[in-house]
């Protein structure tokens, strides 16, 4: 795998990094020994960043890579992980005052066995965005207190995430400098969608790394399809369908495309997080990334998806 630095961060990674979602059974359930054997398998094969959240699996994902963290030497990978949305019974919860975040740092770290966190990021900043306060309380108080444990040593860098490309633009407009050190947008560096692309030059001028999620945009590009909660309107999921029915015919599974595409076109992108609990999948997608890709198959599934490319959803 080929090694790039976020942003200016100091932190070199894998273009295909670890994420572990999956490990709190957030596409389907798993099976915790083979989810830790996963993240073995990742770090052991070249795989050095791993991101996670309180709110994948409400807790569980956090618990169950804790536990795979425990045997793993610290200096062999660097951990991501958020603050701002939550979980609890089942419920879904926010809260991004800097109270909450402080403490959602330190209970992360109970959780995961390390006693610092190399990135800490504001989870999906669009839903401050329709709460009281916008996007200018992660501005003015949110970002403010993980800037604060930074300077403590607590968390060594601090980012933001969302899947709307423009409210992260937003916040680093309206943040002082170096308070953002990183953005992470998922679903819009994919085979169906490269809008990312539109935002790489404003995040590199302001000397931003640029981290990539879900090259499968949440199951929109896989044969075995999305979850019932993908929140893609029908006609893209029925067009990648449609391009899976055809690399499929090809011999040429889209899961390796798309992951292909992800991680091999563009080098201002850092790395591309995927998030498997199947050892076997790790490495398959591992070596995925270690072969050419085929570009004309590339256009003719475009193709396919045609109109629905970029189409706009929100997320849930």
């Amino acid at each position: 795998m080929v090694y790039n630095e976020i942003g200016k961060t100091g932190m070199r990674v894998a273009n295909l990094a670890f994420g572990a979602s999956s490990l709190g059974g957030v596409f389907r359930s798993i099976r915790e020994e083979e989810g830790i054997q996963a993240v073995h398998t990742a770090v052991e094969h070249g795989i050095n960043f791993i991101d996670v959240s309180p709110y994948y699996g409400h807790l569980k994902a956090e618990t169950v890579l804790g536990k795979a963290l425990k045997d793993i030497p610290r200096d062999k990978y660097y951990l991501s992980t958020k603050v701002g949305r939550y979980g609890k019974d089942g419920v879904n919860s926010w809260d991004y005052s800097a109270r909450r975040a402080t403490e959602s740092v330190y209970e992360s770290m109970e959780r995961l066995n390390v006693d610092y966190i190399d990135l800490i990021n504001v989870h999906d900043i669009e839903f401050q965005a329709a709460m009281d306060g916008g996007l200018q309380k992660l501005v003015d108080e949110t970002l403010p207190a993980l800037v604060e444990l930074r300077d403590k040593g607590v968390v060594r860098h601090v980012g933001i995430t969302d899947l709307q490309p423009e409210n992260l633009k937003w916040v680093v407009e309206h943040s002082p400098a170096g308070t953002v050190e990183s953005i992470l947008n998922f679903c819009h560096y994919s085979l169906n969608d490269d809008m990312l692309t539109d935002y790489l030059d404003f995040f590199e001028q302001h000397g931003i790394g640029v981290i990539n999620a879900s090259p499968f945009s949440m199951g929109l590009l896989s044969q075995r399809g999305t979850p019932d909660w993908h929140p893609a309107p029908e006609a893209l999921k029925d067009a990648c369908h449609r391009a899976a029915a055809y690399c499929q015919q090809k011999g040429y599974p889209i899961e390796k495309l798309a992951i292909q595409f992800s991680t091999s076109l563009n080098p201002r992108i850092a790395t591309t997080l995927f998030s498997s609990a199947n050892p076997q999948n790790v490495l398959k997608n591992i070596a995925y990334v270690n072969e050419p890709l085929d570009r004309q198959l590339v256009s003719e599934v475009q193709a396919i998806i045609g109109d629905q490319m970029r189409v706009r959803w929100k997320n849930s």
